[in-house]
């Protein structure tokens, strides 16, 4: 599996919004159908309680793991981090404790540029470009998109459709 990034939000401010503004706006089913789904698979499901962060700084730090030839360990991590532990992605302090194992002058000088981030904007517009609206998606055999977080037999009627 290759995971590519995908900046959901470009429209929030550096320092995320609030969680309780997207709840009284959205309600909260979205998290209840999610920590329900999670639990399903024996996963942990404790988002930041009080942020939703802009997550474009942790992508474009995945894109220099990915370069340094550790993007799924880092990009693990993070998704850990944030979905299990409620850590604010946005916080450069937070990114640096996280990525502490990675070349700290190579950390700094991304989060201090706007390196990689044309990457993380061609794959994104790459990714709506085909129909991609959300995350997770997953595009299989290059002809199928799964859009979300779906259930096991969601997969499983995707794959056998496909052979």
């Amino acid at each position: 599996m290759t995971w590519l990034p995908f900046d959901l939000h470009p429209e929030y401010p550096p320092g995320g919004l609030p969680r309780a503004d997207l709840i009284a706006r959205y309600g909260d089913r979205f998290h209840g159908s999610l920590r329900e789904r999670f639990a399903e698979e024996g996963l942990d499901y404790a988002p930041n309680p009080d942020v939703v962060p802009r997550t474009l700084d942790a992508l474009r730090l995945t894109e220099l793991a990915r370069d340094l030839g550790r993007h799924e360990e880092v990009h693990d991590r993070l998704m850990d981090a944030y979905w299990r532990d409620g850590v604010d992605l946005g916080d450069h302090g937070e990114l640096r404790r996280l990525l502490s194992d990675l070349p700290s002058d190579d950390v700094e000088r991304v989060l201090g540029s706007d390196e990689y981030r044309e990457r993380v904007h061609g794959e994104t517009a790459q990714a709506q470009s085909i129909g991609v609206t959300g995350i997770p998606a997953f595009l299989l055999d290059r002809r199928l998109i799964v859009p979300g977080a779906q259930p096991r037999a969601v997969f499983e009627q995707a794959f056998a459709q496909l052979a």
